[in-house]
């Protein structure tokens, strides 16, 4: 591709992503939604003016890592202990149970191969955390006694999300499922998050005594760009995806993470918001890049829409999605009301389902009918629940107390 093209071909993905954006939040919807559509817009699905070349690959590439990096500065463990037991069943109910119910549906039932099974489980049990609090702030729930249950539940399905995607990478890329590759992810998932924030605390004291000293602006997004890559490239050396040392990088400068047993290490409030809003416009610029490329990936044409597997198949792991989410909250002693919030405001996978469905589709894992269905889950548990969460508000606001604001 020549170099005028690629730049055009750049203009395209970014005003249709910010565009598509847009509309879809003045339709109340998120806005990962508009960037999906406006790929499926795009790609070979509908215009065909752009495909997945290897460029805009690298990019969106970049934007998961990033899109990492951001959850992980983000990540509250004191909010996460704050809650206690009822986040922590909600989170290991609405992992486990999505998880289950998937590879069931795939292996048992539609017989597909143990490690696409994984793959598809894997991807139901993410839950979007950004989509979470996006849509209680907008009730102005975050800080009610479900919203904090919510919170810490999805903090923690999370990291259980980054740990379960590293085993899946490893199953992909090591030849299959083992317990020895298991134990090796799980042993550098621990040995990282044990360093990282280590190695990070060394850095940020480097890059905040030299952001003092430097006659130029821009050290501060230059240097946790590259200490992030770096992270990246580490966690590639030794075996993982590249997207984990985004999410360690983040999760170590997070000003609310502290280390197991209490061995806190002091960080500078007002360095970790700089930080954060340096960083973010560089965030913001990337990620869309990769949720365009997901929906430009996607050959609505490849797939044989008149074949019942697609949409059984398609229903079954909606409704295994959404039932898995709503059984996690439903075991907390809460009024049902409490308890239908909790597990509505589970079920979005949004950006971080389509993390898992990508990475299963550029393994060569999922072919593309099954990386269409899969799609088509993430879309649908990420549109409708908003809508739902805020019928049910309005619903209940009057009629039982412990929802009143």
């Amino acid at each position: 591709m020549q170099t005028h093209d690629f730049l055009f071909t750049l203009l395209i993905i970014l005003v249709a992503a910010r565009v598509f954006a847009e509309l879809a939040s003045r339709l109340q919807a998120p806005s990962v939604i508009g960037e999906l559509f406006a790929g499926v817009l795009l790609g070979p699905s509908l215009l065909g003016w752009v495909e997945p070349f290897e460029a805009i690959k690298m990019m969106a590439e970049i934007g998961i890592i990033l899109l990492l990096f951001e959850v992980g500065l983000g990540t509250d463990f004191k909010r996460l202990v704050s809650t206690g037991a009822k986040s922590f069943m909600v989170a290991i109910a609405g992992f486990i149970l999505p998880l289950v119910l998937g590879f069931s549906l795939s292996y048992w039932v539609f017989d597909l191969s143990l490690l696409v099974s994984l793959f598809i489980g894997g991807t139901l049990t993410s839950t979007s955390i950004g989509i979470t609090v996006r849509v209680l702030s907008d009730l102005r729930r975050q800080h009610a006694a479900e919203g904090q249950i919510v919170l810490g539940a999805a903090i923690f399905d999370d990291i259980l999300g980054v740990v379960l995607l590293a085993l899946l990478y490893e199953f992909s890329t090591g030849g299959g499922v083992s317990l020895v590759n298991t134990g090796k992810v799980l042993m550098f998932v621990l040995a990282f998050f044990v360093l990282a924030p280590i190695a990070a605390k060394i850095m940020s004291v480097a890059i905040k005594r030299f952001d003092t000293e430097s006659e130029i602006s821009g050290l501060i997004p230059t240097s946790i760009v590259s200490m992030v890559l770096f992270f990246g490239w580490l966690a590639h050396s030794l075996g993982a995806p590249e997207l984990i040392g985004g999410f360690a990088a983040g999760l170590a400068l997070s000003r609310r993470f502290f280390l197991p047993l209490g061995i806190a290490l002091s960080v500078d409030d007002e360095f970790s918001e700089r930080v954060e809003s340096k960083m973010k416009p560089i965030v913001q610029l990337f990620t869309p890049i990769f949720f365009v490329y997901v929906g430009v990936s996607l050959n609505l044409h490849e797939i044989a829409w008149g074949s019942s597997f697609i949409w059984i198949f398609s229903l079954s792991l909606l409704l295994a999605a959404i039932i898995g989410k709503l059984l996690g909250a439903f075991l907390i002693k809460e009024a049902w009301p409490i308890r239908w919030v909790v597990g509505l405001a589970m079920i979005p996978r949004g950006e971080v389902g389509l993390v898992f469905a990508e990475l299963g589709r550029a393994s060569g894992i999922f072919n593309n009918e099954i990386y269409a269905a899969m799609v088509i889950v993430i879309a649908l548990t990420t549109l409708l629940p908003p809508f739902i969460l805020k019928w049910l508000y309005a619903h209940y606001a009057e009629r039982v107390q412990v929802i009143k604001t």
